[in-house]
């Protein structure tokens, strides 16, 4: 079973501490066992909400397309500057 990502995590942890909040004060129980009751039914609708949020992957990178084929070979001019041929010679 792959690790659960960061926003999973934030969203069970989320869910745990709001749902425990709400059904503590729907529930209005004060005895020790209606608070552990509670409390263990909010950590497993944390669970669940954090087991079945689906878990963003990365896409795969597109294929990377070839340059297209010339059958022709380009050779660079040569270039000549100003006065390369006018060498004064002694």
């Amino acid at each position: 079973m792959p690790r659960p990502n960061a926003a999973q995590l934030a969203y069970g942890s989320a869910t745990v501490v709001f749902s425990t909040v709400a059904l503590l004060l729907l529930s209005r129980t004060t005895t020790p066992l209606g608070i552990a009751v509670v409390s263990a039914a909010g950590l497993l609708i944390g669970l669940l909400v954090a087991v079945t949020m689906p878990a963003h992957r990365k896409a795969a990178p597109a294929p990377v397309q070839p340059l297209p084929r010339t059958d022709e070979i380009r050779v660079p001019a040569v270039r000549v500057g100003a006065g390369a041929d006018t060498r004064i010679g002694t």
